[in-house]
């Protein structure tokens, strides 16, 4: 039995710590803040409560798989897990509107048809045909194993079929993501629905790989599914399988350094000088880790990954506490999509400017998260430079952004700001507090690709470190962060010859 110590819990590195436990180790995490999730939070006000981290979930195979290895209990014995249908309506910039079924490819291209004009549906179902070609080229070296130097679709070949395009009497192919819009879907709509998921990820679509073409095909193929009580619920299901499982939680306990013996990680020292020994140690992302362990390199050259450093993105999040009842029938999710911009809408923040946002509209059928039938909540989430990068604390601006946000709200839910009881603004500054990431930014999800963006492998140069987590290998995302967990937990237990899942 090995004494385990986990920085941090986050869902991946509790995902790991249960996986751990079960497979007969001594594990304990140790959180500096005074509750578990990450940035899987909840605000509660008034008898409302409001989801600020992701508000649905794809790809719940992984959590399904993670209460299957860690226990009897399945995890729909634990949480209640729907499916959202439609899985999200979209209101674009000239008014036009459409709502896509839930894992429905034909259902989807018909909806565009009937939407966008005769042709747009055929486009789109094209591309997630190309989509679905990158997803069965990436998934498993992407997702699914440690992130080994011997894949060359990882970094040298791009794993999405793009169209080829004439263009100036060249013949050129779409290597981002906005190019694949322009280039082969043709319709501006349609090249809004495509930035749209790249936005949601916490990435610039400007700068996008191709390969990002996974990201829609994951939700149409797997369905977009939303937990009863708010997705707070599965971060409660994972804290307490791990309880079940005798990890020991510490609260309120600041890690401030990572222990060496005899070339090897050998526990933790905490703020108040207690020092923590441990045969293996399972870290944050190496940004974190970095500042535990100053002068060490966390990889070798082998081990080192194109790593965006620029994609500092981060969310504003603002909570609506409404008079009045939902409306029957409507929408769980719907986006708001920002006008006609050339150089994206991101780009107004490198000139200190608010853009016009596209806008994520969460309003949940639930009544945990209202006070009585006569009252919604609703939450509304713009993907924005993080507090590195666009001064988010200045006087009025995350108020003046959080009523940009509205007023494009208001295009798909009419009188919205008559209903405004009060609102809650939060900013990356609060998702730097609670997370610890730096400047508040979300991490993206890995891309493949000569310009994807891989994140740092979970081993590291120093024997018993490990990282887990959105900001290390498969990089961000509710389901990202399940899979990091497992792959942690595979190299632990089973070592360096650890090839995942199979």
């Amino acid at each position: 039995m090995a004494r385990i110590a986990v920085i941090g819990a986050g869902m991946g590195a509790m995902a790991a710590a249960a996986r751990l436990a079960v497979a007969g180790h001594r594990v304990a995490v140790y959180e500096r803040t005074e509750t578990y999730g990450g940035a899987v939070r909840r605000f509660e006000r008034d008898g409302f409560a409001f989801d600020t981290g992701p508000g649905m979930l794809t790809l719940p195979a992984v959590y399904r798989d993670l209460f299957v290895k860690t226990g009897k209990e399945p995890l729909e014995s634990v949480v209640d897990l729907v499916q959202v249908d439609p899985s999200s309506r979209h209101v674009f910039a000239d008014g036009t509107e459409v709502a896509l079924p839930n894992a429905s490819r034909a259902g989807v291209v018909a909806a565009l048809d009937e939407a966008l004009g005769e042709g747009a549906g055929a486009r789109w179902g094209d591309f997630l045909v190309r989509a679905r070609e990158a997803w069965d080229r990436t998934r498993r070296p992407l997702l699914e194993e440690p992130l080994w130097p011997n894949w060359p679709v990882l970094e040298e070949r791009e794993p999405y079929p793009s169209v080829p395009h004439k263009k100036f009497l060249r013949t050129r192919r779409a290597g981002t993501l906005s190019e694949i819009g322009s280039w082969e879907l043709r319709d501006p709509r349609l090249l809004s629905l495509l930035e749209g998921y790249a936005l949601a990820y916490g990435i610039d679509p400007g700068s996008a790989p191709a390969s990002a073409a996974i990201l829609p095909y994951m939700e149409h193929a797997f369905g977009t599914w939303y937990v009863r009580g708010g997705m707070r619920e599965l971060a409660r299901a994972v804290y307490e399988r791990c309880v079940k499982r005798k990890v020991a939680f510490h609260f309120g306990a600041e890690v401030t350094g990572v222990l060496e013996k005899d070339g090897r990680a050998s526990g933790l020292e905490l703020a108040d000088g207690t020092l923590v020994e441990a045969d293996t140690v399972v870290g944050g992302g190496p940004w974190r880790l970095r500042g535990l362990l100053p002068g060490r390199e966390l990889y070798g050259t082998e081990d080192v990954r194109p790593y965006a450093e620029n994609l500092r993105l981060g969310r504003v999040v603002v909570c609506l506490a409404l008079r009045g009842a939902r409306q029957p029938d409507v929408a769980h999710r719907t986006v708001v999509h920002g006008g006609p911009d050339p150089e994206g809408e991101l780009c107004d923040f490198a000139h200190g400017e608010l853009p016009e946002p596209t806008v994520r509209i969460d309003r949940p059928d639930d009544p945990a998260l209202r006070p009585d039938p006569d009252h919604e909540s609703v939450v509304l989430t713009a993907t924005v430079a993080s507090q590195g990068n666009f001064d988010w604390t200045a006087a009025g601006m995350a108020d003046a952004f959080a009523d940009k946000m509205i007023v494009a709200a208001e295009r798909a839910l009419p009188g919205l700001r008559e209903r405004i009881l009060w609102r809650e603004v939060r900013t990356p500054v609060h998702t730097e507090q609670e997370t610890g990431a730096e400047g508040g930014a979300v991490p993206p999800p890995s891309l493949a690709g000569g310009d994807g963006t891989l994140h740092p492998s979970n081993s590291t140069a120093l024997p018993g470190l490990f990282t887990v987590g959105g900001w290390s290998h498969p990089g961000g995302g509710l389901a990202h962060a399940g899979m990091s967990g497992a792959l942690v937990a595979g190299l632990v237990v089973e070592g360096p010859e650890f090839r995942g899942s199979q």
